[in-house]
């Protein structure tokens, strides 16, 4: 499906499909946003080919995964971003590649399914002026997608605080498993955001003539973007370590308790050893064993048994094994 937004010199908006390309084209004042909700097929191509679209930034596009970068050309710049297509509370993201083109009078949005971020904005362009600048609406593309990743992680941080809660609890098998599953996910996150901040840190630092330079009048935007993408990069290496510590420090507390219970249990082992020596030693009812026959001899035994025992028990207490 193709959409066309096209801002004539006049201030009027048009929507509309593939046709107003062609008006656009002579309109030389006019700006225009041509959004691709589609693969990239031969047709796609040979239109983004006559926007002057590089045939290797197409192939990027084109790939269902491409890590995020910016990449500027003589007359545009191209940029991949890795937005939500599906996300859940646990974070289980089911990642949209957007492709973006910007030039000095149109803009291109390339993508499979829907993408929030391209129908929000594609709704407030005409009130909201954004498509006078096609760089500030690229931008701000961008802006508004980090967003959505910036409500999900603030949403899981009140759920990683409750699990944390439960591993102390009777529950903690179940709360272990699922900060595992966060842990993972929140490694998948990072690594998207890291490519993020990289790229909002190209755009703010480096420039491009398309997309701005130095202090020009988008730099707070470009500011805007890469704290953002700054913001989202921190907060999900500050979770992904917390769940690592809160599953390495459950890990650690059950090892201990199990320690403990060994340790006791080796003591006990201990105290019996001598005790069961004894007793297998007069158990063997040989004739010639001069203390079977000793009156007392049963209750020597015992009060031997006994005062080992009692010495042991003291021992292990004097040196703090109890």
């Amino acid at each position: 499906m193709i959409r066309t937004l096209l801002l004539c010199a006049g201030g009027q908006y048009t929507r509309g499909n593939g046709e107003l390309v062609q008006q656009w084209r002579q309109q030389p004042d006019g700006i225009l946003w041509l959004d691709i909700q589609d693969e990239v097929t031969p047709e796609v191509r040979a239109l983004l080919q006559g926007f002057g679209c590089d045939e290797l930034a197409i192939k990027d596009c084109s790939r269902a995964r491409h890590p995020p970068k910016v990449e500027n050309f003589d007359s545009n710049a191209f940029l991949v971003f890795r937005g939500i297509s599906q996300i859940d509370e646990a974070l289980d993201l089911v990642p949209q590649q957007l492709g973006v083109w910007v030039g000095s009078n149109f803009l291109i949005t390339v993508h499979s399914g829907h993408a929030v971020s391209v129908e929000h904005f594609l709704e407030s362009a005409a009130p909201d002026n954004l498509l006078q600048s096609p760089s500030t609406l690229a931008l701000g593309l961008l802006h508004y997608a980090k967003g959505r990743y910036l409500e999900k992680l603030m949403a899981a941080e009140e759920r990683i605080g409750d699990l944390e809660d439960q591993l102390l609890g009777e529950q903690s098998n179940e709360a272990l498993k699922e900060l595992v599953a966060y842990r993972t996910r929140l490694r998948k996150l990072r690594r998207i955001f890291n490519y993020h901040q990289r790229m909002a840190e190209t755009i703010l630092n480096d420039g491009c003539p398309l997309l701005g330079t130095g202090d020009d009048g988008s730099y707070h935007i470009r500011r805007n973007l890469y704290d953002r993408c700054e913001r989202v990069s921190s907060l999900c290496t500050l979770y992904y370590e917390l769940c690592g510590d809160l599953v390495e420090g459950y890990i650690s507390l059950t090892s201990h308790q199990l320690n403990n219970t060994m340790k006791i249990l080796t003591i006990i082992t201990a105290i019996f050893v001598p005790i069961t020596f004894i007793a297998g030693l007069y158990g063997m009812n040989f004739d010639n064993m001069p203390e079977l026959h000793y009156e007392y001899g049963y209750f020597f035994v015992l009060g031997v048994i006994f005062a080992l025992a009692v010495a042991m028990i003291v021992l292990f207490k004097k040196i703090r094994w109890l």
